[in-house]
């Protein structure tokens, strides 16, 4: 019999930190129907036009102030995941691509096929089920094995939001950098990606599962942890509440320290380092709260990795075994 392969999954990031690699990056993402529900021959012209005429300037500078020396966070810590996770499981071939970007959901495949894969785990690194990440990252890798003479056999991750494994990383990551501190936060808040309302009216488990595992977590903490959402874009009603008009409300309800820990991304990336750990600080900080923290997501530490290995054995049951 052949290998077994895992490929991790995780949205994608632009090549540079500059204007022509952010316009092409975003390109890409904002043209997927699966990000941007809405009828091509209408959202084309505006994407095309004043958007990607306007906004790549401004991410790029965003992502300058968070690009390490090996690339965007999110493609070092996606890399640095799939190193731990192939020492971990050194009879597995572990490799990682990008939704948007490189590398290529569709290039990987293909190499993992040619060291002699024909048994593979696709593994999108989204705790919480969305067809605008879960969904479009299978959809890519579909579309990539249609055109595969020679196809290997396919199992996929199951959304593990409410995962004992899942929220016990949580729980010891979050407990670690708050003891870490040199104060104690009045509140703790889980920010999720936002989305549309709409895709939860039209079925979309998403919302739900944030809630639930923010929940969880509580539980396991014994306190509070309130949701909130971020990221809007556009004019639509998005889920809320929104992360950024939540934290410029709290010194005026009396919460001067806060503590913000992003359980969706399962590494840091723009949207949790320059967005929440820059952005929103400068914001708590300006609206009069006192001591602001983001906590760091799980990346490639050891809470981490005890993880993945747990959720990659239990996958990978029965093909493991022979």
């Amino acid at each position: 019999m052949g290998k077994i392969g895992i490929l991790l999954i995780n949205l994608g990031t632009p090549d540079a930190p500059d204007t022509a690699s952010v316009r092409r990056y975003l390109k890409e993402f904002l043209s997927d129907p699966r990000v941007v529900e809405l009828p091509q021959w209408l959202w084309q012209p505006i994407l095309r036009g004043p958007i990607l005429m306007t906004r790549p300037r401004k991410s790029a500078h965003a992502y300058r102030q968070v690009w390490m020396e090996h690339g965007s966070p999110l493609a070092v810590y996606t890399r640095a995941i799939s190193s731990a996770l192939q020492q971990g499981l050194p009879e597995l071939v572990v490799d990682w691509a990008m939704r948007y970007g490189n590398p290529s959901i569709a290039s990987r495949l293909e190499a993992m096929v040619a060291a002699g894969c024909d048994r593979i785990l696709l593994a999108p690194l989204y705790p919480q089920y969305c067809g605008a990440t879960t969904a479009t990252a299978l959809d890519a890798a579909y579309e990539a094995l249609r055109k595969m003479r020679a196809q290997p056999a396919i199992r996929t991750l199951t959304p593990y939001y409410a995962d004992p494994a899942y929220i016990e990383a949580l729980r010891a990551s979050t407990l670690t950098q708050l003891a870490a501190l040199d104060f104690a936060p009045d509140l703790l808040i889980a920010s999720f990606h936002g989305m549309p309302e709409r895709t939860r009216l039209l079925g979309d488990p998403y919302r739900d599962q944030c809630v639930e595992t923010a929940r969880l977590l509580g539980e396991a903490l014994g306190c509070e942890v309130r949701v909130t959402f971020q990221s809007r874009f556009g004019r639509a009603k998005w889920l809320g509440p929104a992360t950024d008009d939540s934290l410029r409300k709290l010194p005026g309800q009396g919460v001067g320290k806060v503590a913000v820990l992003t359980p969706g991304f399962a590494a840091d990336c723009l949207e949790t380092v320059e967005e929440i750990a820059i952005r929103a600080k400068a914001d708590f900080i300006a609206a009069g709260g006192h001591k602001f923290v983001h906590l760091s997501c799980l990346n490639a530490s050891r809470d981490a990795m005890n993880l993945y290995e747990n959720l990659a054995r239990r996958e990978l049951a029965g093909w493991l075994e022979r």
